[in-house]
């Protein structure tokens, strides 16, 4: 059975849980900092708690696929078992995978995380654009097809990634732009919201482009990278009610306690609240 589209069930899981996405980042420094051994066995143990903590409350997780491939197969299994459990738990899974490729390669890609019957099938996964837009089709026909979505890098919140983003177009539009164009025609007709969506960091102050794709915008850089919830509208504008908010280490440096856990993603959840509530209503 096909899912209901993964645009229309974002809408009603930041509704009812709060606009926010939380990573599962379990890179070496957090691991230690949680009394943990970079290996296996503290890697479960990190991704158990997350689960467990935020799975049941939170909109959106955002698992960092690197950080379990680093462990090989071992870590895959820990990755899989993680996504299973965390959509039984009502959250929406985000792969951060930001795979990007061709014909054949990018459908393989597609495959893996967005045909149902993949063990590493997630609600949504990141998406490189940049051998061209055409070149995502595959993920973009198979999300189509299971109900799943796609977030598009568009202006990342790392600084190098202007030489690329902000270069211009033949056209005249800088190729972030052509990017979020092609989201936009994706994205045509659909309510409440659209299923591709486009990754702009909470970082970049005034976006300086169209950011209106009828889709979700996924807003990294909140927490550790320096951004807070207070700075959305100045970046987002009147695309700010389609934000979501990723934070990571500022959620899981509380861990391994789950009450912190949860406190902290709640504060920010209320935050990001207040951020859209105050500017949609013009206060």
């Amino acid at each position: 059975m096909t899912l209901e589209p993964f645009g229309a069930r974002l809408r009603h899981a930041m509704d009812t849980r709060g606009p926010l996405c939380v990573g599962i980042d379990p890179h070496a420094s957090l691991l230690t900092a949680w009394g943990l051994n970079d290996d296996i066995a503290g890697l479960e143990r990190f991704t158990r708690t997350t689960v467990e903590a935020l799975a049941d409350r939170v909109a959106v997780l955002k698992p960092q696929s690197a950080f379990f491939e680093r462990f090989g197969s071992r870590g895959i299994a820990v990755l899989e078992k993680a996504v299973d459990e965390a959509r039984a738990a009502g959250a929406l899974v985000l792969m951060d995978a930001k795979r990007g490729d061709i014909g054949s390669t990018m459908a393989a890609y597609a495959a893996t995380y967005l045909d149902k019957d993949s063990p590493l099938f997630s609600d949504a996964v990141t998406l490189s654009p940049y051998l061209g837009f055409g070149s995502l089709r595959p993920a973009l026909d198979a999300a189509a097809l299971s109900g799943a979505g796609v977030f598009v890098l568009a202006l990342t919140s790392n600084p190098e990634g202007a030489e690329v983003q902000r270069s211009t177009a033949a056209d005249g539009r800088s190729l972030a732009q052509v990017m979020l164009d092609h989201m936009t025609a994706e994205n045509a007709g659909a309510q409440p919201l659209g299923s591709v969506g486009a990754v702009v960091g909470a970082t970049l102050g005034d976006a300086g482009v169209n950011l209106g794709i009828n889709g979700p915008l996924l807003a990294p850089g909140i927490g550790a990278q320096g951004a807070t919830p207070a700075d959305l509208p100045g970046v987002f504008g009147p695309a700010i009610g389609n934000v979501v908010p990723s934070v990571s280490r500022g959620v899981l440096r509380n861990g391994p306690d789950v009450a912190a856990l949860r406190e902290s993603a709640a504060r920010f959840a209320d935050e990001v609240r207040s951020a859209v509530s105050s500017a949609v209503s013009g206060g």
